[in-house]
């Protein structure tokens, strides 16, 4: 789906301002409409019609006076040369390409960096600019980029993945509102009306369980970072507890680690989980399994539990090493078409149409370098069936 020659909404607001001044509708020195008006008329973000007017201001047709509005020029530039109608010989073409910002806590092999190619070599494929732009996980810098990004009309939409955390950003909900071209990869924001590409993690975190249980252990535990407000690792636990249930398995919850939080991933972070998922393995004894939310944080139950006992440990996004394989049995979403999805969704936003509110990508269960999963040990009384988890 690629938009050749289409105008972006911004264009036609430009195009119409324009034909209304050809056509002698406004007059030199006459009220041009506002911001709002223009938003209201076209349907569009008063973003989309704050940077049309800016684009004509720059164009020398208006000027604006602030807090009385925008008014046509007494000395108009010839109009046979301005507009965007005309394709790559309009002025100022170098804001006519479209530019698309990617906004991504950060990206690693484990996760992220598949991701990252599929959003660039899709915006190489249709012909338009990508800007980068890392938040290192912190919710305050996400909340400046949006704000810059959103407000300064240098970009036409924006992909974010969205940091961790309880509270929205409160720039993204701004131009959510305002109607933005935004789309969300990785996860979404419960009950907001913005479009998302993610995985299904309540029916992955099923799947790997299962997948867990299968192979013998009858006492498993569910292990991550705080889950308040993170839909992925809600859906994840979500989907953990389902097939607990299900199998009638009995399962308890480690969920309020810290290690691997944005800002937190540090030596004395990672012992200090460690020691506390050592003591949890001491205090369950019987738990034989662990299904954790990502793969930094099964590395560290790794680190934890080492020796020829260790349990059996699944997780998401374990990346492939090209001579070892995978560290653990895991789930792996597919980056690539999440990506690729992202960008065709916003591009389909900037040129007005509609969009679904969520689109699923598909996953896959992908083995461990050393195979089947490890049943799980014979020795002691096993543990009895149960319907109800505990959290720790």
């Amino acid at each position: 789906m690629i938009w050749v020659g289409s105008p972006l909404l911004y264009q036609r607001i430009c195009d119409h301002v324009l034909e209304q001044i050809r056509r002698g509708e406004l007059a030199p020195g006459a009220r041009v409409a506002s911001e709002m008006e223009l938003a209201e008329q076209f349907q569009v973000s008063r973003i989309t019609s704050k940077r049309a007017l800016e684009v004509l201001r720059r164009w020398g047709v208006i000027e604006r006076i602030r807090g009385k509005g925008s008014f046509v020029v007494s000395e108009l530039p010839d109009l046979s040369q301005l507009g965007f109608a005309g394709g790559d010989d309009a002025p100022d073409s170098s804001s006519a390409p479209i530019t698309l910002a990617f906004v991504l806590p950060d990206a690693s092999e484990a996760y992220g960096l598949e991701l990252l190619y599929a959003v660039e070599e899709r915006c190489a494929e249709v012909g338009v600019h990508l800007l980068l732009r890392r938040t290192l996980g912190q919710q305050s810098v996400e909340e400046r980029v949006v704000e810059e990004l959103t407000t300064g009309g240098r970009v036409d939409g924006l992909i974010v993945f969205p940091v961790h955390g309880e509270f929205y950003n409160a720039s993204l909900l701004r131009a959510v509102v305002d109607g933005f071209p935004l789309v969300l990869v990785d996860r979404y924001l419960s009950g907001l009306p913005v479009c998302a590409v993610h995985t299904d993690n309540v029916t992955a975190a099923r799947a790997l369980t299962e997948r867990v249980l299968d192979a013998g252990h009858r006492s498993v535990a569910f292990v991550s970072t705080s889950p308040r407000n993170t839909s992925s690792i809600e859906e994840r636990l979500t989907g953990f507890r389902a097939a607990c249930v299900d199998r009638q398995r009995q399962y308890h919850e480690l969920t309020d680690l810290r290690s691997t939080l944005p800002g937190a991933f540090s030596p004395a972070a990672v012992e200090a989980d460690a020691v506390r998922i050592a003591e949890f393995a001491r205090t369950h004894p019987d738990v034989t399994a662990f299904v954790v939310c990502e793969y930094n944080l099964a590395r560290v139950v790794a680190k934890a539990l080492p020796g020829p006992d260790q349990p059996l440990i699944a997780c998401f996004d374990s990346p492939t090493d090209p001579i070892d394989g995978p560290q653990f049995l895991h789930v792996r979403q597919d980056q690539r078409e999440m990506g690729r999805q992202a960008v065709d969704l916003l591009l389909a936003q900037i040129h007005s149409e509609p969009v679904p509110t969520q689109s699923v990508v598909g996953f896959r269960i992908v083995e461990a370098a050393t195979g089947t999963p490890r049943p799980a040990p014979a020795k002691g009384r096993p543990p009895r069936q149960a319907r109800t988890g505990t959290r720790t």
